[in-house]
Parts: structure tokens; C-alpha cells; sequence
């Protein structure tokens, strides 16, 4: 790696004025996507600066219909919080299937949904969910915020502070994962609005990233099983081809996780 110098990021105001005056700054959370980059020399920030203890990013709360996770929450305070298992169980599920044990120890969700990796867990739930990112800067409506692979809305500097999900009627996810890595091959994630609307968000497969399946969520909408997936047929052209598999492969994969996913509402099937 490049030689960097690390900060711990104490309160919000002393990191937003180390990220303006260092130079080369970047913000680091778990570290799982930006350590690896400068590894490979792929990224070489001068000076790191440290979210993970900053308290205003910290807490998971439920308010009325709406869950609030702070950006600086780990996969495994997600994946055991009463208010995701009671509020969102497949959220908690889904956590709980990120890497190994360490990884959920140390990965936050705010750096997986700012990092945006094309095979990541959380940006097809925030997706789906039709969640707001809220920043120290604005609010960021989830169709808003992925705009492709490794890359969002965030402008330079801004910071994460929570993500709020709105509370489904239910919500299900599956995913096919690498053996080694645990990165989504192809997954799905299904989440029915209590106003009786279907959202699909597919990751790990798109050639660009997070994206929707339209046609299954119409298809859903009007009959919400595992029959009105199997009958659509994804585009092979809007699919990620590399040695883990080709786009024809990928797209029957998103097929049929979007159908384990509507089958798994509440739950997590992960094979």
C-alpha cells in the first residue's frame, strides 16, 4: 500500500474539518472495499479519517413506520438489533449472511451502501425498500442515490449519517454467494409496501451495478407468487459477465432468486 497517515474521527464537526484541510483525505468506515483498492494501488488517499465512532452516526431506533439505522452500525449490531428483527426480519437475516464473523464485526452499512459494490448486500434492500439515505448535507431518495457501479449521489465530503427504511408489509431475499467471499453472485431482494406495492432490487448480477426488475415487479403486483416470476425472462444484455459466471448465467440466476425471495417473504434464503 501507499503510505497513508489514520485519523480518529472524534465528533462530526473535527472530521468535515480534517476531510477540508488534509490533503488527499478519504473517509473510512469498515474498510472492507477501500483497504483492498489500496492495496492493489488502485487508491492512494494521503490521510484517512475514521467514521465508526462518531455518535451521530451510531443507534438503531424504530420510529412509527420507519426503522433508522445509523451509518456507523456493524452487520452484526443489524443482524441482532429486536427493532430490524421485529421491523424488517429479512434485514436482519440479510446481515447476518455478509462475509464471516469478523467481516460483521467491522463492515458498517454506510460504508457498504457508500461504497456502492456492484455484489454488496445492503444496496438491494435499501433499493427495494425504497429507503432515504440521510446525509449532514440533504436527504437522498435510494432510486436517487446508486447512479452505477461504485458509484452515488454523494458529492465530495458528505457523509452518511443514517439510512431509514420504510416498514413493509413483509420482505424476503435470496441470494446465490460466492463460497470464498460471500459476495452476492446474484441476489434478490422482494419487499411488498403496505399500500400493496412490489419493489425488486437485484445485486451482484447487473452489469452497472444495483438496479430494479420492472417487469417483476409489475408481474408481482398482480399476483404475488412464485408462477408470475417464472414466467418473465431477465435481459442477458443488462447482466455483469466475469469468471464467476456469464450474463446468460446470471440472468436465470436472477430468476430464480427473485422467486426464492418471494417465497422467503420474512426470511432469508441464502445458498
Amino acid at each position: 500500500m501507499y503510505q497513508t497517515t489514520y485519523h480518529k474521527g472524534q465528533s462530526l464537526d473535527q472530521v468535515r474539518k480534517l476531510h477540508a484541510e488534509l490533503p488527499e483525505p478519504s473517509y473510512i468506515s469498515g474498510g472492507f472495499t477501500l483497504i483492498p483498492a489500496m492495496k492493489n494501488r488502485l487508491a492512494a488517499p494521503e490521510n484517512l479519517i475514521d467514521l465508526r465512532a462518531l455518535p451521530e452516526l451510531r443507534g438503531i431506533t424504530r420510529d412509527g413506520d420507519r426503522l433508522r439505522i445509523g451509518a456507523a452500525s456493524c452487520h452484526a449490531e443489524v443482524a441482532g438489533s429486536p427493532e430490524v428483527a421485529q421491523s424488517i426480519p429479512a434485514l436482519a437475516l440479510l446481515a447476518d449472511s455478509i462475509g464471516d464473523m469478523q467481516v460483521r464485526h467491522m463492515g458498517t452499512i454506510g460504508g457498504s451502501v457508500a461504497n456502492n459494490d456492484p455484489a454488496a448486500d445492503y444496496p438491494a434492500a435499501v433499493l427495494a425498500l425504497g429507503a432515504t439515505i440521510i446525509t449532514d448535507q440533504r436527504e437522498i431518495a435510494a432510486h436517487d442515490f446508486f447512479t452505477g457501479m461504485y458509484a452515488t449521489d454523494l458529492a465530495e465530503g458528505e457523509i452518511i449519517l443514517r439510512i431509514d427504511f420504510p416498514v413493509p408489509r413483509s420482505a424476503g431475499y435470496a441470494k446465490l454467494r460466492n463460497p470464498a467471499s460471500k459476495y452476492a453472485i446474484a441476489a434478490s431482494f422482494v419487499a411488498r409496501g403496505s399500500d400493496g406495492s412490489v419493489r425488486v432490487a437485484v445485486t451482484g448480477a447487473g452489469e452497472d451495478g444495483v438496479f430494479r426488475w420492472f417487469d417483476a415487479e409489475q408481474a408481482l403486483a398482480d399476483r404475488f407468487e412464485t408462477a408470475s416470476v417464472e414466467a418473465l425472462q431477465p435481459d442477458p444484455g443488462m447482466m455483469l459477465s466475469d469468471l464467476h459466471g456469464s450474463a446468460e448465467y446470471r440472468a436465470a440466476l436472477v430468476k430464480v432468486m427473485t422467486a426464492r425471495a418471494v417465497d422467503a417473504q420474512g426470511s432469508v434464503d441464502i445458498c
